[in-house]
């Protein structure tokens, strides 16, 4: 995966699956899943206060689930959860957890 912003991915993604909430959310919001997913695989920030973000570094070095919360571009918030075995990553909207 190349992402936008030139950081080199930190994590696998497995499969890539979303939720008919999310897919119905970005498409409401003219954006794409692979916006999202650029962000998630390098860690970017979103909507996590520090010590998530800190859980989130240690989850990528230790092997386990890494969580990113966005708001979509008409505030809709969106998330995104790589499994610890990396073998998936789900695009949901937080009520469909």
């Amino acid at each position: 995966m190349v992402t936008t912003n030139n950081k080199k991915p930190l994590f696998a993604l497995g499969s890539v699956v979303a939720t008919p909430g999310a897919l119905d959310a970005m498409q409401a919001a003219g954006q794409t899943a692979m916006e999202l997913l650029q962000r998630h695989v390098v860690l970017d920030p979103g909507e996590l206060d520090e010590e998530d973000q800190q859980t989130n570094e240690e989850a990528v070095t230790n092997g386990d689930r890494v969580f990113s919360s966005f708001l979509l571009k008409d505030g809709t918030k969106l998330w995104v959860i790589t499994e610890a075995d990396r073998s998936s990553t789900c695009l949901l909207l937080p009520d469909e957890y």
